[in-house]
Order: C-alpha cells, then structure tokens, then sequence
C-alpha cells in the first residue's frame, strides 16, 4: 500500500531483531494515557504486521484488564518492543524508540490518546479522543 515502509528495529540488547511494516510511516505516532502506556512512556507507530527475525523465544508477553491487547517486551533488556492493539486487534503498534534512526524525541509534537476512557469502554459509536498534545523542545544551550 501507498505510505508502508519496512523498517529494522531491535531491542535494547539485540536479543530481539523484528521488522515492522509501517501503515503510514512516522505520521501515526502517538501516545496513550491509559495505566499502562503512561507507565512505559513509549511512542508508538502503526504498524499492519511485525516479523521477529531473531529472538522470538527471547519475547515475553503481558495482558491486563480486558485481556484483549498483547504487550511484547524483551525478557533480557525488559525493553517493550510492540502490541496488538485491544482497540483494533488486527493491528500492531510498535514502540518507535525500537526502531533504527529514529527517536522518541524526533517529534516536536505528539497527540496523546485518551485511554483512560478508551472507546471500547465507552458506548457504541463512541470515537477515540485526544488527551492532549505533549511538546518536546530541545534545550539551545
């Protein structure tokens, strides 16, 4: 499709090496409010599939709460690498920081997802909301 790319990503130990087929590259980043994601602080691209091509035995898998989403995390490292998404479980996140050349802090902007009223949550029809907008400025020293 018009806008995938593939893309190298690794855990922080390299014990896990995955590509990931990004939806529409870098422009689906985001992040979530929800008790988990703020935790974890990741940003997190689109993805419509994720490969692990070394160290799949080397991944460990969290669920909480509605059990729907799946969390991917290196069990050497503890570095979480990727998600099924529980608001759509045909489609993988992926946490950019994993990902070759880029950067948490490659975005001046980043909307910021409401999961602490996600829309599974909510009354049918209910659409996603934004939480808010987080701003990175480098420091000019």
């Amino acid at each position: 499709m018009a806008g995938d790319k593939i893309v190298q990503a690794t855990c922080h130990c390299k014990s896990v090496r995955f590509e990931a087929t990004l939806t529409d590259g870098m422009n689906t980043a985001r992040r979530c409010d929800c008790s988990f994601c703020r935790m974890r602080g990741a940003v997190v691209v689109s993805a419509s599939d994720v490969r692990v091509v070394l160290g799949e035995d080397t991944l460990g898998e969290y669920q909480f709460n509605t059990w729907t989403a799946n969390h991917f995390f290196c069990l050497s490292c503890g570095i979480y690498t990727h998600h099924q998404r529980r608001s759509n479980p045909g489609q993988l996140g992926v946490n950019v920081a994993c990902i070759a050349g880029a950067s948490p802090f490659d975005f001046r902007e980043l909307q910021v997802n409401d999961g602490i009223n996600h829309p599974s949550d909510m009354p049918t029809g209910s659409k996603p909301r934004v939480a808010g907008i987080l701003r990175y400025e480098p420091s000019q020293e």
